[in-house]
Order: C-alpha cells, then sequence, then structure tokens
C-alpha cells in the first residue's frame, strides 16, 4: 500500500484535495466547505426527486386497485345475471362457421381466447410477447441528508469549521513550500501518525494527548480560552482515499473470485526447465 493509497489528514474526504475552508461533522469526518455543501443541496434534489416518483407511483397503484375493484364488481354482476336469467350462449368455431366478432374460425388472424391465455401463462422468455414485465415499485426515500463519508443522518447545522494551526516557524518556510500544522498546545507537527480531536465549541484542532491531558480536564481551549464540555471534543476520523481504507473500523463487505473465465485469473510464474 503506497503513499497515494492514504488519505491526508488535511485533505477532504470528498475531493481528496487540501481543505479549503475546513468543517467537520459530529463523528470527525473532515470535508471542504464548498464540498460538503454542493453533496447536501444534491442530495436534497434527489430526495425530492425520489419524493415526487413516489406520489405518482402510489397514484398509479390506487388508480390500478379501484380499476380491479370496478371489473370484479362488473363480473360479479356479470355472474349474477346469467344466474337469474339464464346462460348466454358461449359462440365457438366447432359449432359456428362464425364467432361473435365476425372471424371464420381457423382462417381468422385473430387468435381465440385459449390461445391468448395460453400465450399469457406460458414461460417462454425468448417471445416478446411472452416476456413477463416486472412491475418497478419505487420505495418511499429517507428523508433526511446523510453523511458521504459515514452514512449516518447529516444536516447543516450540526456541522461546524475546524482550525488548524499553522506553523511559522523559519526552518519550516525554507524547506518546503507545503503548509505544516502543529499541535497548539505540545508544537508537534501534526501528521497522519497522530490522532487529532476538534473542539465542536471553537474549532480548534489538537492532538489527541494533549486533549485528553489539558481540555477534557480544564474544560478550556488552550487557544482562546474558550470554554467546552467533554461532549465537544470530536476525534478526526482518518481513512483511505476511496481505493483503501484503514482504521478501527476497516470491514470487508464485498469479494470476488479470481479464476478462469472471469478475464482476472492469477497469473502463475512458468515453470522453471
Amino acid at each position: 500500500m503506497g503513499r497515494d493509497s492514504i488519505k491526508p489528514f488535511d485533505a477532504c474526504c470528498l475531493c481528496l484535495k487540501p481543505l479549503i475552508d475546513p468543517m467537520s461533522c459530529q463523528k470527525g469526518h473532515v470535508f471542504c466547505k464548498e464540498c460538503i455543501l454542493e453533496c447536501l443541496l444534491a442530495q436534497k434534489k434527489d430526495i425530492q426527486r425520489k419524493l415526487a416518483a413516489h406520489a405518482v407511483q402510489q397514484k398509479q397503484d390506487k388508480e390500478e386497485e379501484e380499476e380491479k375493484l370496478m371489473l370484479q364488481k362488473a363480473r360479479e354482476l356479470e355472474a349474477f345475471d346469467q344466474q337469474n336469467h339464464g346462460a348466454v350462449p358461449q359462440y365457438s368455431d366447432k359449432n359456428y362457421n362464425k364467432d361473435k366478432n365476425g372471424f371464420h374460425g381457423a382462417n381468422s388472424v385473430k387468435t381465440t381466447s385459449y390461445e391468448e391465455e395460453a400465450l399469457r401463462t406460458m414461460k417462454a422468455f425468448w417471445l416478446p410477447s411472452a416476456t413477463p414485465e416486472a412491475a418497478a415499485k419505487v420505495e418511499a426515500p429517507p428523508t433526511t441528508t446523510t453523511c458521504p463519508e459515514g452514512k449516518e443522518n447529516l444536516k447543516l447545522k450540526t456541522l461546524f469549521p475546524i482550525y488548524f494551526t499553522e506553523d511559522s516557524s523559519v526552518d519550516k518556510k525554507s524547506k518546503s513550500l507545503d503548509k505544516s500544522y502543529i499541535c497548539p498546545s505540545c508544537k508537534v507537527t501534526l501528521t497522519n501518525t497522530l490522532s487529532l480531536m476538534a473542539l465542536s465549541s471553537c474549532g480548534h484542532v489538537f492532538c489527541k494527548k494533549c486533549g485528553d491531558k489539558f481540555m477534557a480536564v480544564d474544560k478550556v481551549c488552550l487557544v482562546c480560552n474558550k470554554g467546552c464540555k467533554e461532549r465537544n471534543l470530536v476525534p478526526l476520523q482518518k481513512g483511505g482515499t476511496g481505493f483503501a481504507s484503514h482504521d478501527d473500523h476497516l470491514l470487508a463487505t464485498d469479494f470476488k473470485h479470481l479464476g478462469s473465465g472471469s478475464g482476472l485469473g492469477l497469473v502463475r510464474p512458468a515453470m522453471k526447465t
């Protein structure tokens, strides 16, 4: 697993680029402000589209149910009429040279009712006329937006901005043009190997060691002296770039068999002679 497979701590979970106006959810997933706002807006539009499709589906189901009830009542009335006034004579090609629709038996282009019923019940998937059609059911969509990274419910008002402390030392500026961030308490350079914490009350980011040692006890931010509570300490999540992931919640959810016929067979080394 190379460096490109691990997302930097200061990279957006959506665009995978360095954070611009970073914002975090209550679970510690970090996004660019523009990226997360566009994502939530797209989710709301998708929810509205699905709600409209679901309303149309419900209307169609109601109309079909009413039509079925009307046909059932019509059949009941016809059966009642036949029972009280005598059976209606049924036309057949065996007894009459013409059916009730005016077609001449075997020479008719129109199929009989028996043949139509056979075509409807015949399981001949290769015939277009006998191919069954699955009714597409539109389920009721959820009405809440979700976090694109953690899949939990996410609202715009639960997001909070975070602020990294930039290293302003002369040595760091002369060595590299990339921005480097430090913990404002212990002045340690922040990297992917460190566990980070952010305060949802003010947004300042610290290493987990300083957060557990000072802020969890003193209940105050070490940068702006703003009061905080234990629930305001949000651990920032680390993860992969979408092609690989790590951390405590790593779980394989799918697999693919690599074998002959799939085009993804394992290449075996040639035998030595």
